[in-house]
């Protein structure tokens, strides 16, 4: 047992299984607001395959929590019951597609395996002379979370490129599905009953003719490092934007910025952004937007409406 009083299991090391599977892990460690109670099985796969077997050995009513970089998630200070399943480093693979099997015109098809970070994707794809893949670089996780939720940045949104998706269903099988097969909207993606999470995609792309995404994506970037608390623990954007307005704008003109509860404060820099200090719990992060939300409804009769996952038991 470590000093954290989780313990590596045994279990990981049976029936063919290759990845690390621990018990009573805290989740404040793989959780971008560094917050969060333990799970109580996490199971690091060794790659697509072994991820595979691992969902199919599982009972077939146990708990399934996927994440990636842990970012856009706040999991309460009691835990996780079930297993989480994390896919960052397992799941890596990029290959881009010079052949015509799915002929849509003047355009190329990056495959992206769901653990790839999504700015690693923007700057390859970037590099490779595509346009249209930069957005991705302002999306802090994964191919796989932005799959989930239809992420988006800078006017790009995730399912605009995509042609199909590999998913897994919880027995066990893995299948790869046209885009029609899903309905999607602005943060919001419903997919087929059964299915427990995405193993890839296959996102299209055209040439950049002009020259300029590769110098689009940097102004981003730097534009992103200008205007949000990048380097501080914060789970991205906390609420959708309004239709026509913005959250942040919404938050800031109620006098919020700088506004605290316990360890959770919204940023100066952002008001959309929360962000953690050493020693923060989730619930101080959980209070704090139940009160911007109810705060910005009061003032503005805008409701607010979170962009984070909220998972897990209170303590």
């Amino acid at each position: 047992m470590n000093s954290a009083g989780n313990r590596e299991s045994g279990i990981g090391n049976r029936d063919g299984l290759r990845g690390r599977l621990l018990e009573r892990e805290p989740l404040s460690r793989h959780t971008s607001w560094r917050v969060g109670g333990p799970a109580d099985r996490y199971y690091e796969p060794a790659d697509r395959d072994d991820l595979i077997a691992f969902v199919r050995g599982l009972p077939a009513d146990e708990p399934i929590l996927w994440i990636g970089l842990g970012s856009n998630l706040l999991v309460r200070d009691g835990g996780v019951r079930g297993t989480v399943l994390s896919l960052h480093g397992a799941l890596d693979n990029l290959t881009l597609h010079s052949d015509s099997r799915f002929p849509i015109p003047d355009s190329r098809l990056l495959e992206a395996e769901a653990g790839v970070h999504c700015a690693r994707m923007a700057k390859y794809a970037t590099g490779e002379g595509l346009a249209g893949a930069g957005f991705f670089a302002g999306i802090p996780g994964t191919v796989g979370g932005a799959l989930a939720m239809n992420a988006g940045a800078h006017g790009g949104e995730t399912w605009n490129h995509v042609s199909e998706v590999e998913v897994l269903f919880r027995d066990g099988r893995s299948a790869w599905l046209p885009r029609s097969e899903f309905r999607y909207g602005y943060r919001h993606v419903e997919w087929p009953q059964g299915m427990v999470g995405f193993l890839a995609a296959r996102l299209s792309f055209t040439p950049d003719t002009t020259g300029t995404a590769a110098q689009d994506m940097k102004q981003w970037l730097a534009k992103r490092k200008a205007t949000q608390p990048v380097g501080k623990p914060s789970a991205g954007s906390t609420f959708r934007n309004p239709p026509g307005d913005h959250a942040a704008r919404l938050i800031e003109s109620c006098g919020l910025k700088g506004h605290r509860i316990g360890g959770a404060q919204v940023s100066e820099l952002h008001a959309n952004f929360i962000i953690t200090d050493e020693g923060a719990r989730a619930a101080d992060v959980e209070a704090l937007i139940a009160q911007l939300r109810g705060i910005v409804q009061e003032k503005t009769g805008i409701e607010l409406i979170p962009e984070v996952k909220v998972v897990g038991e209170a303590a």
